[in-house]
């Protein structure tokens, strides 16, 4: 060591040693920080509650409260923390490793070199020199400026418990091999949760007796009506079987009064022990065949107490049997258990971590949970109208749907399934059906066709008017979110978005969205993130397909189906891309023909293009047969036996003067739609316009409402003025959709004798009137379906009255033509839709099955247009014109 060495090496001794003792007391600062904040995550992790899903840990969830603020306050610090570079760790590592030859080069220097001797005072010069090339190295570092920043440290800060998921906390990093994301729910939301499965699990305990309950109310039902069947048998009934002479001479004159004598049978003379036993067994048998021939009824007008009672105890196990089959939602309550009794520490906020499922999931665990509770909530003893008679009127279809369930209504198996083949019968039969996410019963008939559009993966469900297609599309939906499907799909008109909307958030557990209207977008984007039934309507579609475009959907349902009957519109286009794009659709119509049998090649062919349609008008059979595996129908008489009378009045009315003159004028100029309405613009000088009058009075007086369909919109116009009492409309196609059903509903809970006047185009399709039962049809139609559409608005599963239908049609003139024209059109209907040979109808007319009458020809092959011409022609020469 040279001497100019000697002397600088007491200052950089003296310099490196300051520099080893920062460095230290940063480094020992630091982790500290570092303790404390792993002290803090194990704290965390081993706290973590696991919630499993399928033998998997689906998320895991951690109770946070107020003293967890010490503990996110050291996370944070440990986060804030600059990392150390990797030179500043190399520089702190050297000069902890110089410490030792410091002190050895202390005796190099100054005074103390003179007594050391030997090797010492060589390590001594090796030390020193080693701590010079420390210090130049040290120097060219900078280290003086990196020894500060390591000594800088973050300071404390208070965290509170509900920022612990700020970035700038670091917890969830510092968690990340527990969970991917993660999200605060407040002890609210958990409360909320615990409270909704005790809901779950006590409705589903009250389920069986409440099962039993309604079951033996329905059997008291029936029981008493077969007591007042059997009370009008006479004796005679029991002839066949034991002598009734010794009763008749008793003065015992019916089979009631045998099995339940005023005094015992074997006091009367010629009566034995014996005789007495087998007169009253064979009573009792007639009571019994009687009684298990006797179809359970509730009669509105007559209301016993053993229906009251019956009413009120299906009302009980509603709830319950709404809970029936959410397996699905209590195993999600049993998964989510851990975090429930979480809430017994105290905890303010619950930390959810996502691990085998997303924070989605978790979210839509909850709204399940939530959804499924809620209904079974909302029929609670405590929230039930105090008159069971007032909620069966409000919704009697449920009722009956209950009763069907219980096995008190019975089908005829055969009309369910008609003319389906052995195979597809078994198949369908065979198919699993999961109810979890359903909450309404379904008849006998609605399985089959539930299974059976699972089966067919593309199918058309045309059963009649009022049968409850709507109700089984859900249901086909809701067993496939059951199986794992997350999006689908109903289109619709407009008009009944509302009705679509409401059917699905109360018959089943499902989230509709309503992607119609100026929040379409937005709804749009929730239904792709949360998943759910989209509901959208044919002029909609267009507008969101780029969303359809990012999801599966699983199923698309059509409603009134036969909208897209032409191929080459472009309402057609878009609705046939998105029935390509999906494995599974339903198309709903309950007219599958309005006019030719290629309308209803073209709904087969959108779903199976590979089926041979290649019978003729004169083989209906064989084209039933052929549309087998994709048709489905049954009608109304045949699987609802409940359903009351309809009594069709065709009212034909001479022209008044008034009406003459205006019709003779229309004639004159040709105006076929004119001519059509002429007789209902004539004001109370119109004899239909008194007759509708008169059929409103009778209706006010015999407690019904009344629904008027005409296809003119100033004769709507004119009815509202001229009508009497309550009057509702006109509703219309340019009624915005929400609107229309307001409408409807306001109507409803309007007294005896209302009138709701509406267009039967607008108001004939979609919507359920079933609080009217007096239908009137102002003029005569081009096309039987549209009549049938309209009426089905009032005579549908739910109806308690008969229903009244009144066609106002005047003597001579247009009504008569078109009458006999529609006429035709419906024998046609009958020949090809009406009996299906997958159920019980099936494919429609063709152009002409009668190609000898003229009028059935012209039926089937006239368009409206010619029809318009052909009518106005003979009209002209009627009247000499």
């Amino acid at each position: 060591m040279t001497k100019a060495e000697r002397k600088v090496l007491p200052s950089r001794v003296r310099q490196v040693s300051s520099w080893c003792r920062q460095a230290a007391s940063a480094t020992a600062a630091r982790a500290e920080i570092e303790r404390e904040a792993a002290e803090a995550v194990d704290h965390y992790r081993a706290n973590a509650a696991e919630l499993k899903r399928a033998a998997q840990v689906a998320w895991r969830s951690i109770g946070l409260d107020r003293s967890d603020g010490p503990r996110l306050a050291a996370i944070a610090r440990r986060h804030a923390l600059d990392p150390v570079e990797e030179t500043t760790q190399e520089l702190v590592s050297t000069l902890t490793a110089g410490a030792d030859d410091l002190t050895r080069a202390k005796r190099a220097a100054g005074a103390r070199r003179l007594f050391v001797r030997g090797h010492r005072r060589e390590d001594a010069e090796l030390a020193g020199r080693r701590i010079l090339d420390l210090h130049r190295w040290a120097v060219d570092l900078q280290t003086e400026a990196r020894i500060g920043e390591l000594s800088k440290l973050p300071g404390g800060r208070r965290i509170r418990v509900r920022d612990a998921l700020l970035p700038s906390v670091g917890l969830l990093e510092a968690l990340s091999d527990l969970g991917s994301e993660a999200v605060l729910s407040p002890r609210k939301g958990i409360m909320v949760l615990r409270n909704e499965g005790e809901a779950l699990n006590e409705a589903r305990r009250s389920e069986e007796p409440a099962r039993r309950a309604a079951t033996d109310a329905a059997n008291a039902v029936r029981s008493a009506d077969t007591d007042t069947a059997v009370r009008s048998l006479p004796v005679d009934e029991l002839a066949d079987l034991v002598r009734i002479e010794p009763l008749l001479e008793a003065g015992i004159r019916t089979v009631h009064e045998v099995i339940h004598p005023s005094s015992d049978l074997r006091e009367l003379p010629g009566v034995g022990p014996a005789t007495a036993m087998r007169m009253q067994e064979a009573a009792q048998a007639l009571w019994q065949r009687t009684y298990d021939e006797m179809p359970l009824a509730i009669d509105h007008e007559r209301r016993t107490p053993a229906a009251t009672r019956l009413l009120a105890r299906l009302a009980e196990w509603e709830a319950g049997r709404r809970t029936k089959d959410a397996g699905a939602e209590l195993a999600l309550v049993q998964s989510l258990r851990p975090l429930i009794r979480s809430l017994d520490s105290g905890a303010r906020f619950h930390l959810i971590l996502a691990n085998a499922a997303s924070l989605d999931d978790f979210h839509g665990a909850l709204r399940a949970i939530a959804h499924r509770a809620e209904m079974a909530r909302r029929i609670r003893p405590g929230n039930r109208p105090a008159d069971p008679w007032e909620d069966f009127e409000r919704r009697p279809a449920d009722y009956y749907a209950m009763l069907s369930e219980l096995g008190f209504l019975t089908e005829d198996e055969d009309k369910i399934h008609g003319d389906l083949s052995a195979e597809i019968i078994e198949a369908v039969r065979a198919q699993d059906l999961r109810t979890n996410n359903l909450t309404a019963s379904l008849r006998g008939y609605q399985h089959f066709g539930v299974r059976f559009a699972l089966v067919q993966m593309k199918v058309i469900i045309g059963d009649e008017m009022g049968l409850g297609k709507t109700l089984q599309s859900l249901a086909v939906l809701a067993h496939l979110h059951a199986k794992g499907a997350s999006h689908t799909l109903v289109v619709c008109p407009a008009a009944v978005v509302t009705n679509w909307v409401r059917e699905t958030d109360s018959k089943t557990t499902l989230i509709p969205h309503r992607l119609h209207g100026n929040r379409r977008q937005k709804a749009a984007k929730i239904w792709v993130e949360q998943g759910g039934v989209a509901v959208t309507t044919y002029e909609t579609l267009n507008a969101i397909q780029p969303f359809l475009d990012q999801v599966k959907v699983a199923c698309v349902v059509v409603d009134e189906a036969h909208m897209i009957k032409s191929p080459r519109t472009q309402r057609t286009e878009r609705v046939r891309r998105v029935l390509d794009a999906s494995e599974r659709a339903i198309l709903l119509t309950g007219t599958p023909m309005e006019n030719r049998i290629d309308e209803f090649r073209n709904l087969v062919s959108y779903l199976r293009p590979d089926l041979l349609l290649s019978a003729d008008e004169f083989n209906p059979h064989r084209f039933r047969k052929q549309v087998a595996p994709v048709y489905l129908r049954r009608n109304q008489e045949d699987v609802l036996t409940e359903l009351p009378d309809l009594v069709e009045v065709e009212d034909w009315l001479p022209l008044s003067v008034a009406d003459e003159r205006a019709y003779a004028e229309c004639v004159r100029d040709g105006n076929f739609m004119a001519m059509r309405q002429a007789a209902m613009l004539q004001g109370t000088s119109s004899a239909k316009v008194e007759r509708l009058i008169e059929i409103v009075g009778e209706a006010e007086e015999n407690g019904r409402r009344v629904i008027v369909f005409s296809h003119f919109r100033k004769v709507l116009d004119d009815l509202v003025t001229l009508l009497p009492g309550e009057v509702f409309g006109p509703l219309t196609g340019s009624v915005p959709a929400e609107e229309r059903q307001q409408m409807v509903d306001e109507f409803s809970a309007a007294g005896h004798g209302a009138v709701l006047v509406t267009q039967i185009v607008a108001g004939g399709v979609g919507l359920n009137i079933q609080s009217a039962s007096v239908v009137v049809i102002c003029e005569p139609q081009l096309k039987p379906t549209i009549e049938w559409q309209a009426i089905a608005r009032a005579r549908r599963m739910g109806q308690l009255q008969s229903v009244q239908v009144h066609r106002l049609l005047s003597e001579v003139g247009v009504d008569q033509r078109v009458h006999d024209i529609l006429a035709a059109k419906a024998e046609l209907f009958d020949d090809f839709a009406r009996v299906s040979a997958t159920a019980a109808s099936s494919p429609e007319a063709y152009e002409t099955s009668h190609a000898d009458d003229a009028v059935t020809a012209l039926a089937a092959e006239a368009s409206d247009a010619e029809i318009a011409r052909d009518v106005v022609a003979t009209e002209r020469q009627r009247l000499g014109v």
